[in-house]
C-alpha cells in the first residue's frame, strides 16, 4: 500500500467542564487514509465524528497524539485539506464567484485573474456555469452546496473532508450531487487524491466509499475498518450491496446497545440518556409487537424511513429499559416488553415508571432530589446545574428535557413550564 497521506497516531480529545470536570470524546484513535481512497466515517449522534474530521483538517487540536500529513506535523489549518461543511458556509453578501474565490484568498501565487479564471473553471465543472453572478439567496439547497463544494475543490486539495455534506438536502438534490460527486471522483477530473466524508447514512457510505470506519461513543473509539469493495456504479438492491448495509447496520447497533444495556448504580456518575420521547418509544414497541418476531433492524429503519440517526437513540431507549433484545442487527421484544405492548394505558406508566426507577440513574436522581425536600419542590435549574457538570451546557438542557419527558410520562414527578419547577404530585389528604 501507498504511504499514508494522512495518519492520525493515538490521538485523544478532552473538554473541561464546570466543577473540575472533563468529558472525553475521542479515546485512543489510530487511523491511517491512503491516496486514491474514499473514507466514510460512520457513528452513532455525538460520537465525536465532526471533532474527528476537524481534527484531521487542524481545524481543532487534539489533547494528546499527533496528526501526519504526508509524515510531517503542525498546528493550525493544513494546506492541502478542503472542507464541506453540512451547512453551506456561504457568504451571503457575495456571489457564487466570489464564494468560490474565497478558496483561494491565501494562495499568493495567482494573479487575481488566474483566480478568477480558476473559479469558473470550477463552478463550470460542479454544474454552476451561468449563475457565476448570482447570490446564495437565489439558490436551491443543492445550488449552494455545489458552491460550498467548488470553494473547497478550487483549492486543488489533496485531502477533501466532506461534514454530512448531503444532510441537509431533500432525498432527489442529495443522490443528484452524490452522483456528480462521484463522477468527478471516479473520472480523476478533480486533482484530489483522498476523500473523507463524515455521514450517519449507512446506505451513502456503502454507496460512495471505499472503507467504513466505524465509530463507537462514549468516548469514540474505531470499532471496525471495513472495505467496501463493490464496484461502481453500485445498485442498492444488490445483495451485496444490502449485505454490505446490514452488516455495518448489526456493528453499530451491536455496540451501542452494548453500552447502553449495561445497568448503572445509581450512585456513579449520571449516565448520558438517550434523546428519544417516551411517546416515540411507546410508539416502537407497539409496532414491535405488531411484527411477532424478531425483525432485522436495518429492514426496520428502511420500512419505517428512518435513518440509523433517528432510530438508534429509540432503540437505546427500549434496550436501557429492558424492553427489547438486539442480537446481530436483529431486535425482539422482552418479556417485560411484550406485557408492556399488551398492557392498559395506565398499566403501561407502572411498568415504565419501576423500570425507568431501575435503570435510570438520572431519574433517580430527581426522585431522590424532590423527595428530600418538604414541599416536594425543586427549580429545574438546580438539576441543569448538576448535569452541565456532567455533560456541558447544551447537552445539560437535551438530557434534561428527555428526563422530564420520561418523569412526566412514568408519573415520577410533574413539571411546571412557567415556574421552571419541577414537583411531585402529592395525593389530596
Amino acid at each position: 500500500m501507498t504511504e499514508a497521506l494522512i495518519k492520525l497516531d493515538h490521538i485523544f480529545k478532552s473538554y473541561d467542564l464546570p466543577g473540575n470536570n472533563n468529558t472525553t470524546v475521542l479515546s485512543d484513535i489510530n487511523l491511517e487514509i491512503h491516496e486514491r481512497e474514499f473514507v466514510a466515517i460512520l457513528g452513532p449522534s455525538g460520537s465525536g465524528k465532526s471533532t474527528l474530521l476537524r481534527i484531521i483538517a487542524g481545524l481543532v487540536k487534539p489533547s494528546q497524539g499527533k496528526v501526519y500529513y504526508r509524515n510531517e506535523t503542525g498546528e493550525g489549518f493544513r494546506t492541502g485539506m478542503g472542507m464541506v461543511f453540512q451547512s453551506f458556509a456561504l457568504f451571503p453578501w457575495l456571489s457564487v464567484l466570489e464564494n468560490v474565490k474565497l478558496g483561494l484568498k491565501n494562495n499568493h501565487s495567482l494573479s487575481e485573474k488566474q483566480k478568477e479564471e480558476k473559479a469558473i473553471e470550477v463552478i463550470d465543472m460542479i454544474g454552476l456555469d451561468g449563475f457565476e453572478g448570482a447570490y446564495p439567496k437565489e439558490l436551491s439547497g443543492g445550488m449552494k452546496q455545489r458552491v460550498g463544494l467548488g470553494r473547497a475543490l478550487v483549492m486543488e486539495p489533496d485531502l477533501l473532508l466532506m461534514d454530512e455534506p448531503f444532510s441537509a438536502l431533500d432525498v432527489l438534490t442529495a443522490e443528484n450531487l452524490k452522483r456528480d460527486l462521484l463522477e468527478l471522483w471516479m473520472d480523476k477530473r478533480i486533482p484530489t487524491k483522498s476523500i473523507v466524508m463524515v455521514t450517519h447514512g449507512i446506505e451513502e457510505a456503502v454507496y460512495m466509499a471505499n472503507r467504513a470506519v466505524v465509530l463507537s461513543r462514549d468516548p469514540a473509539r474505531v470499532v471496525a475498518n471495513i472495505p467496501i469493495n463493490l464496484p461502481h456504479w453500485r445498485d442498492k438492491q444488490d445483495k451485496a450491496f444490502t449485505a454490505l448495509v446490514d452488516k455495518i447496520y448489526s456493528l453499530l447497533t451491536a455496540k451501542e446497545v452494548e453500552v447502553r444495556t449495561q445497568k448503572e448504580d445509581i450512585s456513579k456518575k449520571v449516565k448520558l440518556l438517550p434523546h428519544a420521547r417516551a411517546g416515540a418509544l411507546t410508539g416502537f414497541i407497539e409496532l414491535l409487537d405488531d411484527v411477532g418476531l424478531k425483525i432485522d433492524l436495518y429492514k426496520l429503519g428502511d420500512q419505517l424511513s428512518l435513518d440509523l440517526e433517528d432510530l438508534l437513540p429509540i432503540v437505546e431507549a427500549a434496550s436501557l429499559l429492558q424492553m427489547v433484545l438486539v442480537k446481530e442487527g436483529d431486535i425482539e421484544l422482552t418479556s417485560i416488553g411484550k406485557l408492556f405492548a399488551e398492557a392498559t394505558v395506565l398499566e403501561r406508566k407502572e411498568i415504565f415508571r419501576s423500570q425507568s426507577l431501575q435503570y435510570v440513574n438520572s431519574l433517580n436522581m430527581i426522585v431522590s432530589g424532590l423527595s428530600s425536600k418538604s414541599n416536594g419542590k425543586m427549580p429545574e435549574e438546580f438539576f441543569l446545574n448538576v448535569l452541565t457538570r456532567h455533560f456541558g451546557e447544551e447537552e445539560a438542557q437535551n438530557q434534561l428535557a428527555t428526563i422530564i419527558d420520561w418523569g412526566r410520562y412514568g408519573e415520577l414527578f410533574a413539571y411546571d413550564e412557567y415556574a421552571g419547577q419541577l414537583y411531585l404530585e402529592r395525593e389530596e389528604d
